[in-house]
């Protein structure tokens, strides 16, 4: 059986400009059969979700194992410490920002995890403020001349 990693995973669908409902079941079976092991893994598929047009599926996918990895997967279990609030917030802000996914991952993380460090809380809200206002700001539209 071959191994693809992640990174050859993103290669994959950046060269392709989306991931398909097929590249999904790839990466749900053999790509991350165990869920995300470590933070290099989870960078990549948050930066490939600002990169490329991923379908519904693939955004639920990446929330439920970011919220899996970061509340669960490091110590102490359930618990998001300054470290880890600092690592998530910088990774889901990109260059330019959370994503409206990447919005919904700070939020579900917080809803998930006990407690959570008082920096991701504010960064979860703030984001999903942003999100709401971007989907709710009316579109202005003009009209040439003729």
């Amino acid at each position: 059986m071959t191994t693809i990693s992640v990174q050859q995973f993103c290669n994959h669908a950046v060269s392709t400009g989306t991931i398909s409902d097929e590249d999904l079941l790839v990466l749900k079976r053999e790509v991350l059969p165990e869920g995300l092991m470590n933070r290099e893994d989870a960078d990549l598929l948050i930066a490939l979700e600002r990169a490329v047009i991923g379908s519904d599926a693939f955004a639920d996918f990446l929330v439920a194992s970011v919220v899996d990895f970061a509340v669960w997967g490091s110590r102490p279990t359930g618990y998001i410490d300054r470290d880890v609030a600092a690592w998530l917030a910088a990774s889901l802000s990109g260059r330019d920002g959370p994503s409206a996914v990447g919005a919904r991952i700070a939020m579900e993380v917080v809803r998930e995890a006990q407690s959570s460090a008082e920096s991701l809380v504010a960064f979860a809200l703030e984001a999903n403020r942003r999100a709401r206002d971007t989907v709710s700001a009316p579109r202005m539209t003009f009209a040439l001349a003729a």
